[in-house]
């Protein structure tokens, strides 16, 4: 009888366990739940920040140049030399990252303030110790510091070498590099080498967009060529002489918008879309055979011939450099923000491929618009990565979410960007974009088996936002730009994402926009 009693007391039990199973995946599903370990975070950029432009040894970046000498080009004929104060508050913005309750802050380090002369290796303490100061004013309050090397501020001797164009800035950023992890790598535990390579490189295709070289046909593609190979440089160098003391990881930050295809029978569109725009820096990284996507060798080797080239424009990486550049990643780091429709333009056997790519991007008019002047235009050429984002679309966050787990064999994801300008203090449309972003990334977590293990939020702060100024608020924290104290005043976005953090999950993501 006992026997009975305790098989039965067994499939009780088995089934009580079954039902708190499917009762915790419910309530995830439901009420978006964030898996056990996820990370929250916040981001902002040295330059957008920082100010104190000329102060304490910094010397000039492209950015300093491009604005004093490109003003007309900034929105509103505004530059990044106080910005936001940061330099000198950088106390009072580390107690409002405190105050929301993240686990770790993304920040990004200024080349020019750490080594004024990049060719000498003259360290500036006064740099350095800024840094510092940061660091363990964060892990003073329980933030782990995730740091970017350079996020597109490159000194100005350097880009007078031809920046990223000319081979030799890899030994540069390899030396650069090296003063970083050994200053900071005991305390931190994640840097991304660098931010976006494919906006870095629209900068050597436009003159509208520091450093300005319109370099069209050649310079982004040289740009990008030096930027992987340095990257890779970078990474095996901590592999090396860093990282069996220091445990840390390095990833470098990618960026890609979703894509759908404008016509149902086009097939080909949105796999070139995003070999385009995600896979040119992430292929070479990531894939398992390494190197550029194939559909980018033979398109750009094609119009390359037509044009007269000897050679593709593309520049072509030996095998041994394949093999370098493959896996030199911890993890893949994702910014994302809009999404497009996107269409093959036909061609006959004697064309060029459009624009390089043979593709165009365009929006659905039922999407919801966004307020943002800098996104909204669509640029084409090689610069395809520059576009500016104009619609509100959190399902293509869970698709392109699905592409990077389906190309790259599920890797690790920590979202690294993801936001909207809202100026307003009661900014109702950043909390409910950010609500539906990431109840979409959470489905692509649960219903899709997709590998993502934090999100971090952009930005912190009202900041200089490149070509728009101070015409777009992407903070979480209002800044008040014509005060000389750059006083803050936390908006509603910041409760809101400190109570989604203490809560772990998001309860009521629509909001009543009425």
């Amino acid at each position: 009888m006992s026997t009975v009693h305790s098989s039965l007391l067994k499939t009780a039990v088995h089934a009580l366990l079954v039902t708190i199973l499917i009762w915790k995946e419910t309530q995830a599903l439901t009420y978006t739940e964030f898996p056990e370990g996820f990370q929250f975070g916040i981001a902002t950029s040295s330059y957008q920040i920082e100010g104190a432009w000329n102060t304490n040894g910094k010397s000039n970046n492209i950015w300093d140049v491009f604005t004093h000498n490109n003003e007309w080009l900034i929105k509103d004929h505004s530059n990044g030399d106080v910005a936001c104060d940061s330099y000198h508050k950088y106390k009072e913005d580390v107690q409002l990252i405190s105050n929301m309750g993240v686990n770790f802050y993304r920040f990004s380090l200024s080349w020019s303030r750490i080594l004024p002369d990049s060719f000498k290796n003259v360290v500036n303490k006064d740099g350095l110790n800024y840094y510092r100061n940061l660091i363990d004013e964060l892990l003073a309050k329980g933030i782990k510091p995730h740091v970017t090397i350079f996020h597109w501020d490159l000194p100005e001797d350097l880009e007078k070498l031809g920046g990223w164009t000319n081979e030799i800035i890899i030994d540069y950023f390899v030396n650069y590099s090296r003063i970083i992890f050994r200053e900071f790598g005991q305390k931190v535990k994640l840097f991304f080498t660098i931010n976006e390579p494919t906006v870095i490189c629209s900068g050597y295709g436009l003159s509208e967009f520091a450093p300005g070289t319109n370099l069209t046909e050649i310079g982004p593609y040289l740009c990008m060529h030096n930027i992987l190979k340095a990257h890779a440089k970078v990474y095996h160098m901590y592999d090396k002489e860093f990282r069996p003391q220091q445990n840390g990881k390095i990833s470098i930050a990618l960026s890609s918008p979703g894509y759908y295809a404008k016509y149902k029978n086009d097939t080909k569109a949105e796999d070139v879309g995003f070999q385009y725009l995600c896979g040119w820096s992430a292929h070479p990284i990531y894939s398992k055979t390494g190197d550029y996507p194939e559909v980018m060798k033979i398109r750009i080797g094609e119009n390359s011939r037509i044009q007269g080239y000897l050679k593709s424009r593309l520049p072509v990486f030996t095998q041994e450099w394949i093999n370098y550049i493959r896996g030199t990643s911890d993890l893949f780091a994702l910014n994302h923000y809009s999404s497009y429709f996107i269409e093959s333009v036909p061609k006959g056997p004697d064309d060029l491929w459009y624009e390089d790519s043979g593709i165009k991007l365009s929006f659905d008019p039922k999407w919801p618009s966004t307020n943002s002047s800098w996104l909204k235009k669509v640029i084409d050429k090689t610069s395809l990565a520059n576009l500016e984002i104009r619609a509100i679309v959190p399902e293509g966050f869970r698709k392109i979410i699905n592409v990077i787990k389906n190309e790259y064999d599920n890797p690790p994801i920590l979202i690294t960007e993801n936001g909207i300008s809202d100026g307003n203090l009661m900014d109702k449309i950043r909390i409910d974009y950010i609500s539906k972003y990431l109840k979409c990334m959470l489905q692509a977590i649960y219903k899709d088996g997709c590998n993502v293990i934090g999100y971090t939020a952009w930005s912190l702060l009202d900041n200089f936002e490149w070509l728009n100024g101070y015409t777009e608020k992407f903070g979480f924290v209002q800044v008040d730009f014509s005060s000389p104290n750059r006083t803050r005043i936390p908006k509603m976005s910041l409760e809101w994402y400190k109570n989604l953090i203490k809560e772990r999950k998001i309860i009521n993501y629509t909001l009543d926009m009425n």
